[in-house]
């Protein structure tokens, strides 16, 4: 029976090519930051896909690493496994929600001219991938632009920040200075 199924899941997708989707985005934000945006798989606040990843904080993707994520659509647990990365460039993982189906994203960060281009891919295969690609594929049409705003929206808030000045070393020894020579002073005096 198993062999059925086997053979009618291979039949099916070499009659069917998988589902493709490729979406650019230009970015006034610089290829560091959005770079930087990739690969903090802590904070996925921005993606419209995931709602959370139980990676910690600070941790730099490496091929190899696999983590799990909770989709936004559905209240299931999926796993994520890193296979490339090439750094400031390139993020590119293997996404198993459900068996029969199989996804690959990737992310890309170039410098332009014109700005940073930001390029998410995927592919889905496996026979459920044409249902899926059927619900996912509005949201899918949006990471690339969400990835490019939630970039300018952290560097226009960095940029408006309050800048406190850098505490100048003379400033700060002058001040122990007259810390100490007040404390010398008021012990002569009593004593």
């Amino acid at each position: 029976m198993t062999s059925f199924w086997y053979r009618l899941m291979h039949k099916q997708s070499e009659h069917f090519p998988p589902p493709v989707g490729t979406y650019q985005v230009l970015s006034s934000a610089s290829a560091d930051d959005l770079w930087q945006k990739v690969v903090n798989l802590a904070d996925v606040s921005w993606h419209p896909l995931l709602a959370r990843t139980n990676v910690p904080y600070g941790l730099i993707p490496k091929p190899g690493l696999i983590y799990q994520a909770v989709s936004r659509l559905f209240p299931i647990a999926i796993r994520i496994f890193v296979e490339r990365v090439q750094p400031g460039e390139l993020l590119s993982v293997r996404i198993f929600a459900l068996p029969g189906l199989e996804e690959r994203v990737t992310y890309r960060v170039e410098s332009t001219l014109c700005g940073t281009r930001v390029t998410y891919s995927v592919t889905l295969r496996g026979w459920l991938s044409p249902l899926v690609w059927s619900i996912i594929r509005p949201y899918a049409a949006r990471v690339a632009s969400e990835l490019a705003q939630a970039a300018e929206r952290d560097r226009q808030q960095m940029d408006t920040a309050p800048k406190f000045p850098k505490p100048n070393c003379s400033d700060i020894f002058a001040v122990f200075l007259a810390i100490g020579f007040g404390y010398l002073l008021r012990t002569t005096t009593v004593g």
